[in-house]
C-alpha cells in the first residue's frame, strides 16, 4: 500500500498519537480509526444522539467536540501509571448514529444493534454521548445474557418514568434497564444526586429497587474516600459498567450540559474517585451529556475527554488483568 506520508524525519511520528495535537483527523485521544473489530480489545465509540433530552438539546454534538478536546490527552496516566494503549488494542470505531433520529424508540434500537456487533466480537465499549438515554441501548447489547452492576456519577438518578408521554428519555434509562433485566439494582450505586424536583418521589424507584444513592449532602460528609469505599462494596467483583453524566460535576466545571445543577463535586474530586476505583470487573463505560453549544471555552468537553480517558484506563486495566 502506497502511503502519502512515509518520509518522517522523526521516527516517533510513525505513532500518530505523538503528532502535534493540531494535526490529523480528530479521533478519540488521537487513537487510530478502525472498524476491524476482530483486531480490537476496546472500541471508542461516539453516540451523537440527544432525542431523549427533556429540555436543552445539544448533546448530539458532544462526541465531535470530545474528540477535538481529547487531542490534549496523553498515552499514560501520570497519577496511576496506566497506559491503556500499551495494555490493549484500542481504536476509534466511529459513531453509533441512528438513521431515523426522529423516531426515539427506533433510534434506541439502532444504537443497540450497533453495540451488539461490538459485543459479539468480544470488544469492550468506551463511549461518549449523547444524552443519557443512550446507555439503555448499550445495556441491551452488552447485558442481554446477564445483568451488570453500575457505578453512576450524576446529579440525577435517571430512574424516573413517563414524561410527556414517553418512558424513554434521559431521565429514565436505569429504571427501564432494571425492568428489562439488564441492570442489577443491588449492585448499582449513584453518586452526586442533588437539585430541586417537582415530585418528591421522582427517584423512589432507585430506593425501592435497592440501589445505593449517595446524595450530595452525604458526599460532603463522607468525602471522596467514603464514596470510593461504598462503590467498591456495592458492585463487588461482578461485571460492572461505569456511567458518568457530566452534570454530576458542579456547573462551574461543566456548564456545557443539558441539565446543570449547582452544588456538585469538582473535577479534582471526580478524578480522585475514578482513580480510586481500579481493580473492578469493568465491561464498559461512558461519559454523556456534553453539550458544546452551552460550553464556553470548551471546558466541559475537556472535562469529558479527561473523564473518558480515565474510564478507558480502568477498562483497559481490567481487560488486561482478565486476559493474563
Amino acid at each position: 500500500m502506497t502511503k502519502i506520508r512515509d518520509d518522517w524525519d522523526y521516527t516517533e511520528y510513525k505513532d500518530q498519537q505523538t503528532w502535534p495535537r493540531y494535526t490529523g483527523i480528530p479521533t478519540f485521544m488521537r487513537a487510530p480509526y478502525s472498524e476491524a473489530l476482530d483486531e480490537l480489545d476496546i472500541a471508542l465509540v461516539g453516540v451523537p444522539f440527544d432525542g431523549g433530552v427533556t429540555n436543552r438539546p445539544g448533546a448530539r454534538h458532544g462526541p465531535r467536540e470530545i474528540r477535538n478536546q481529547s487531542s490534549l490527552m496523553r498515552r499514560t496516566s501520570q497519577e496511576t501509571g496506566i497506559s491503556p494503549f500499551s495494555l490493549c488494542r484500542i481504536a476509534d470505531i466511529g459513531d453509533a448514529w441512528p438513521q431515523r433520529p426522529f423516531h426515539l424508540e427506533e433510534s434506541l434500537a439502532e444504537i443497540a444493534n450497533f453495540f451488539a456487533k461490538v459485543h459479539a466480537a468480544g470488544v469492550l465499549p468506551v463511549s461518549a454521548g449523547g444524552d443519557h438515554s443512550v446507555t439503555l441501548p448499550i445495556f441491551r447489547a452488552i447485558a442481554k445474557h446477564r445483568p451488570v452492576g453500575m457505578i453512576h456519577f450524576d446529579a440525577h438518578c435517571d430512574t424516573g418514568d413517563d414524561y410527556l408521554g414517553s418512558k424513554f428519555h434521559h431521565g429514565a434509562p436505569f429504571r427501564r434497564a432494571v425492568e428489562e433485566g439488564l441492570l442489577d439494582p443491588k449492585r448499582t450505586i449513584q453518586i452526586g444526586i442533588r437539585g430541586g424536583v417537582n415530585d418528591a418521589k421522582i427517584w423512589q424507584f432507585s430506593h425501592d429497587s435497592g440501589m445505593r444513592v449517595i446524595y450530595m449532602e452525604e458526599f460532603l460528609e463522607i468525602g471522596v474516600k467514603g464514596a470510593i469505599a461504598e462503590a467498591r462494596r456495592v458492585v463487588g467483583d461482578g461485571p460492572t459498567y461505569l456511567s458518568f453524566d457530566v452534570d454530576g460535576l458542579d456547573p462551574v466545571f461543566a456548564p456545557g450540559t443539558g441539565t446543570p445543577e449547582i452544588g456538585g463535586f469538582s473535577t479534582a474530586e471526580a478524578l480522585a474517585m475514578l482513580r480510586g476505583l481500579r481493580g473492578l470487573n469493568y465491561v464498559g463505560g461512558d461519559v454523556v451529556e456534553v453539550a458544546p453549544c452551552f460550553d464556553p471555552g470548551y471546558v466541559t468537553a475537556l472535562a469529558g475527554s479527561q473523564i473518558m480517558f480515565e474510564i478507558l484506563c480502568l477498562v483497559a486495566e481490567a481487560h488486561a488483568g482478565r486476559r493474563d
